[in-house]
């Protein structure tokens, strides 16, 4: 009788330290388990969600792997004891994952913190992140459209403008989570709703004869579904996700300069280790009545599909290669190769910063959304903050 009130006494105990979470089942009590480290360190709330994040974490598959005392801030082993033995025997477990805010935590692969794949990498919704480079280059090119045309009628300018082909690029993207959950609930991995916002802007800021105008300009507003996924391919490689967009693209011009066009986009991403990592892009353009059509042969120009390759080198540089190519005989398309070097050092009296040097050689069709039937090279130099 003195066995089972000193048994029910630390069962009880056990549970209200559990804090609240549900669905546990013990057949007994196991000294030091990972969970009730955790529990214990109600002093240190950023310690104590470390501990569980790194508990959830290693439980992924349903498999309890016990953590070690020295592995827990701050917790000390508290071995407890029925009489005068120990209790050994295992502690089945099953709970939800604690919520983990942390989209910049490196333990994390840089796709999975990009979209948030894990509860370890989730930061939430409705918080404004990064998307394509926020970046304000130089650009030289061996052309420029001064006279824009398209098959559509009335879509072709009346006369050639005098443009410089030096000229500057402003780049603006962002998005936001708006939902998580939706198919995968709250688990270890979470698929998620985005909506994107970028603008792309060339400005002739070398051409006071014109009043240094701003030659065009494109938005593109984008709303995208991820599906996380976590499969071994051959060579190393891991896809990590997969899923769908709705793209809207257009220069907001009036004619004869009007360009737009919709679409629906697959996409997927693979990477290997934490240097390497691709995405890819397919598309199908949404058809449009010939009245209302600013630009029928767009995707012979700019492609029906693109692959984006990243390579980071080391911590300060990375290099990427993007393909794209209108899967036709005609094999028109894009290549665009890129360098992005971190700016500053963590050694240095100002830190390392969030800025990179950014060099980019285009050449091909649809640098801008005037110019999707117009070929151009053109190097662009500049800075770019950090992706997102």
């Amino acid at each position: 009788m003195i066995h089972w009130i000193r048994f029910t006494g630390i069962f009880g105990a056990c549970v209200l330290g559990l804090g609240g979470f549900t669905d546990v089942s013990a057949q007994t009590v196991a000294p030091d388990v990972g969970w009730q480290q955790c529990a214990r360190l109600v002093q240190d709330k950023d310690a104590r969600l470390s501990c569980f994040d790194r508990w959830a974490t290693e439980q992924a598959g349903g498999k309890l792997t016990p953590m070690s005392a020295a592995s827990v801030p701050g917790a000390k082993a508290q071995p407890t004891t029925l009489g005068n033995a120990e209790a050994t025997p295992p502690v089945t477990i099953v709970m939800t994952a604690p919520t983990a805010h942390d989209c910049s935590n490196p333990r994390f692969s840089e796709l999975s913190r990009f979209w948030e794949l894990e509860a370890g990498s989730d930061c939430g919704t409705f918080s404004i992140r990064g998307y394509r480079p926020i970046s304000l280059s130089l650009i030289t090119s061996d052309s420029v459209n001064t006279q824009p045309t398209s098959p559509s009628a009335d879509h072709t300018a009346t006369s050639a403008l005098p443009y410089s082909r030096n000229e500057t690029r402003i780049q603006l993207s962002v998005r936001t989570k708006i939902a998580q959950g939706l198919l995968s609930g709250n688990s270890l991995a979470r698929d998620s709703l985005w909506f994107g916002y970028s603008q792309q802007s060339y400005w002739q800021f070398f051409n006071p004869g014109l009043s240094r105008p701003f030659r065009t300009t494109d938005h593109e507003p984008e709303i995208t579904y991820i599906y996380p996924i976590d499969a071994t391919l051959p060579l190393g490689w891991r896809l990590r996700y997969a899923g769908v967009s709705a793209v809207h693209q257009s220069n907001g011009q009036s004619l004869p300069l009007s360009r737009s066009w919709n679409r629906t986009v697959v996409l997927a991403g693979i990477e290997k280790g934490d240097k390497l990592r691709l995405t890819g892009r397919v598309w199908q353009r949404t058809p449009e009545a010939a009245a209302d059509d600013d630009n029928p042969d767009i995707s012979d120009f700019i492609g029906r599909g693109e692959v984006v390759g990243y390579w980071d080198a080391n911590p300060r540089n990375t290099f990427g290669v993007t393909v794209r190519h209108s899967l036709r005989a005609q094999g028109r398309g894009a290549l665009r190769l890129e360098w992005l070097r971190t700016l500053g050092d963590a050694g240095q009296p100002f830190g390392k910063s969030g800025l990179r040097l950014h060099t980019q050689l285009f050449s091909g069709y649809g640098d801008s959304l005037v110019d999707y039937n117009r070929r151009r090279t053109a190097l662009s130099v500049g800075l770019s903050l950090v992706d997102w």
